[in-house]
């Protein structure tokens, strides 16, 4: 297994790196010993063709694929995540919310593989969006979901989008969690998602339960892994927040968040877990 190579490096390493990515059909010009932009377009073009993020980072996953491994697993961060940095990511937040909930969102992360840097810090970022307390919330009516004198949430009510059916859908399936979870249609996915058929559906209270709520946070970034670790390549806050929000809501506190823990973490190699089917998150 190679060491964990990038543009503007030299040496043994990557000329072996240059040579492998020959041997696999993807020439990256002269094997010379120099990650420049040649090496660089073939390893992208490389992981492009193997699913893997096209980071242009000749990382371990990336090696295991190039050696004929592909099962190695990306580094695991959830061990290295404790009260203090997450207590730095959420300034103004109570420790007893964040050291109570803190281990069912690192469980349920763990239990949807989704362990490494980049969707640690994004399940962690958008907490502090949706819910600055670190603890699952319901939403409140608004413009946004609320007309002038209408009932509360009745502007969700026939969203055909969500998969709602007419009133009472718009307040019975309003969001609620760490991530918002709105919408008869994504309970009844989600649900299905994290092994509980269509209880979750039938009983959308359960949305805002801690445990189950840190469970659907997980199953919700996994459906969504690869666009937000693409966006987060490019260093595109804005794009990777609304592939979970579909808006700017809360985008200064989920961008403040995911930079201080980038800072405070040590880069590691990026990959998603397979796509999943019904159950496949659900609790062991």
């Amino acid at each position: 297994m190679g060491p964990v190579l990038r543009r503007g490096m030299e040496g043994v390493a990557v000329e072996g790196l240059q040579r492998a990515l020959a041997a696999s059909g993807f020439r990256p010009g002269v094997i010379d010993g120099r990650f420049g932009p040649g090496t660089e377009a073939a390893l992208v073009a490389f992981q492009r063709a193997h699913n893997l993020l096209p980071d242009g980072i000749a990382g371990p996953v990336t090696w295991a694929k190039l050696e004929g491994d592909g099962a190695l697993q990306p580094v695991d961060v959830t061990g290295r995540i404790d009260l203090e940095l997450v207590s730095t990511m959420f300034p103004y937040t109570r420790l007893d919310s964040i050291a109570r909930h803190l281990p069912l969102v690192l469980e349920a992360l763990r239990r949807t593989a989704l362990v490494d840097k980049p969707m640690v810090l994004m399940a962690l970022a958008t907490i502090r969006a949706e819910t600055e307390t670190f603890e699952p919330v319901d939403e409140l009516p608004s413009r946004f979901n609320t007309s002038p004198g209408g009932h509360a949430f009745d502007l969700y009510d026939l969203r055909a989008d969500l998969g709602n059916r007419g009133r009472p859908d718009g307040d019975r399936y309003k969001g609620r969690g760490f991530v918002q979870l709105t919408g008869r249609a994504n309970y009844r996915r989600i649900g299905e998602l994290i092994g509980l058929a269509d209880l979750l559906e039938r009983q959308p209270d359960r949305a805002a339960l801690p445990g189950e709520a840190a469970r659907v946070l997980a199953a919700f970034l996994a459906a969504r892994c690869r666009p937000i670790k693409e966006a987060l390549l490019e260093g595109d806050l804005g794009r990777a927040r609304r592939l979970v929000n579909g808006g700017r809501h809360g985008l200064e506190r989920f961008a403040e968040a995911y930079r201080i823990g980038d800072a405070l973490l040590q880069d590691e190699v990026w990959r998603c877990p397979a796509p999943a089917g019904p159950g496949s998150y659900a609790a062991a």
